[in-house]
């Protein structure tokens, strides 16, 4: 499930649901949902390092799903540039340090054990931006340190699709639509259009709609910019079908 766009914002305008209709998040997506994603995401970062890492900075950690259950296995520290998901994080992970930044210049000036970056990382729509992303991460990674990023699609897997879901909550309910399409299949990019409709006290109805404008790269060129950041390049397939890749910092 992705997080917001208006459809008639331009690419990098900042999502409605990363605003104003943040507080809906965890009527829209269920952190429960990510238990097995999560598990897998240790795990290759745990093989990733020379030892297990204890300290994890998570870029673009949203509503902190993800970090709800890696926080049981180290101490997570949580970058993301919506103030509305940051507090919602905060919520679900009190324990966890939140910061407010954007994952192509933020730097907090220490380093971690390993970095991970989950769907986030598809919102870097031109190379450059993915390029900035992957530097962030470089910086923030120990030497012997791994870093995992985690795009819905390469141009080799991508496949348009379509999915519904959503909650109740107490006296609030949401249920979405959403389209995952490719425009034009000779550029860099795809869309992801959604309708959310939310119930809220006594019953009463909004719709909105939103627009991701997400980065869409070959293979070769998630490979290329990693390894053009100073940083060993490999690339697994995991068990939902797409391409992941894992980058290790050798040097200083």
């Amino acid at each position: 499930m992705k997080e917001g766009c208006a459809l008639d914002r331009t690419p990098g305008a900042t999502p409605i649901l990363y605003g104003r209709l943040a507080g809906w998040w965890p009527l829209i997506s269920d952190p429960a949902d990510y238990a097995d994603e999560a598990a897998f995401c240790w795990a290759t970062l745990r093989d990733a390092c020379v030892r297990p890492p204890a300290e994890v900075l998570e870029l673009g950690s949203g509503g902190g799903n993800n970090a709800s259950h890696l926080k049981l296995r180290c101490r997570m520290t949580l970058v993301d540039r919506s103030p509305g998901m940051l507090a919602v994080s905060r919520r679900l992970n009190p324990e966890c340090e939140h910061v407010l930044g954007d994952m192509r210049n933020v730097r907090l000036g220490r380093e971690f054990d390993a970095v991970f970056v989950h769907d986030a990382i598809g919102y870097m729509a031109t190379p450059a931006d993915l390029a900035r992303a992957i530097r962030t991460a470089h910086v923030h990674c120990r030497p012997s340190g791994a870093i995992l990023l985690v795009p819905d699609a390469v141009r080799e897997t991508f496949r348009a699709s379509t999915e519904h879901g959503g909650l109740d909550g107490s006296g609030r309910a949401v249920r979405y639509l959403q389209w995952t399409w490719d425009p034009d299949p000779d550029d860099e990019s795809y869309l992801v259009d959604l309708v959310f409709a939310l119930r809220g006290g006594g019953g009463a109805m909004a719709i909105e709609s939103d627009r991701h404008h997400m980065g869409l790269f070959a293979r070769g060129t998630w490979l290329r910019l990693i390894t053009e950041a100073g940083l060993d390049a490999g690339v697994l397939r995991d068990a939902w079908g797409r391409d992941v890749f894992v980058a290790v910092r050798h040097g200083p």
